[in-house]
């Protein structure tokens, strides 16, 4: 009879015990508790949600990613080209407020009324380079077009304490703002006046 008991009481131990492991799982899985509170009140100028424009996705080998996106949508292998960044004072690029240089792998697949952009880094300084070396694979930023509200829009970005110089660049026609938002958003933003 004391057997049974003591075992009983063993195997009742075993089961109520948590590893560190299945603890430290545990607790990844409870909502964060921060002691600051935000209280993010609606803009003056709005994203709007028939604007979404482009996902940036950021891959370690662009090939093979246009390949399996290929697939998956039955189209064609989307062509894959070279985007130099360079500061110009006519086409400004700058990371995280300097003039910069950088090459980046790129390819588009039209999604209808947004795009899927794919684009790899090379190993210079640049917002991609910094997230791939952060995550990995993954969303670098979510694009809206926002016309000729764009300096309003960094303004209240600004305001709401978003850095907005991770990447600014500029083209003939239009620019875009790569704003630092993955802390509170999950994503980075990326503002264009203009496709």
């Amino acid at each position: 009879m004391k057997i049974n008991h003591l075992l009983f009481v063993c195997v009742l131990a075993m089961v109520s015990c948590t590893t560190p492991q299945e603890k430290a799982k545990e607790q990844s899985q409870q909502p964060v508790q921060t002691s600051e509170t935000v209280d993010y009140k609606p803009i003056a100028n709005p994203l709007k949600k028939d604007k979404f424009i482009q996902i940036n996705i950021v891959v370690g080998d662009i090939y093979k990613a246009a390949k399996a996106w290929a697939a998956l949508l039955d189209i064609p292998v989307p062509e894959v080209r070279t985007n130099h960044l360079e500061y110009k004072p006519e086409f400004p690029y700058t990371y995280r407020g300097e003039p910069s240089t950088c090459d980046l792998l790129v390819c588009d697949i039209d999604m209808g009324n947004w795009v899927l952009e794919l684009h790899q880094a090379d190993e210079k300084a640049s917002s991609f380079r910094e997230f791939y070396d952060k995550h990995g694979n993954g969303v670098h930023h979510l694009g809206f077009e926002v016309g000729d509200l764009r300096d309003e829009v960094i303004k209240e970005l600004q305001e709401l304490g978003f850095n907005t110089d991770r990447t600014f660049g500029a083209y003939t026609g239009s620019s875009w703002t790569i704003v630092d938002s993955e802390e509170v958003l999950g994503v980075n933003l990326n503002i264009k006046p203009v496709r």
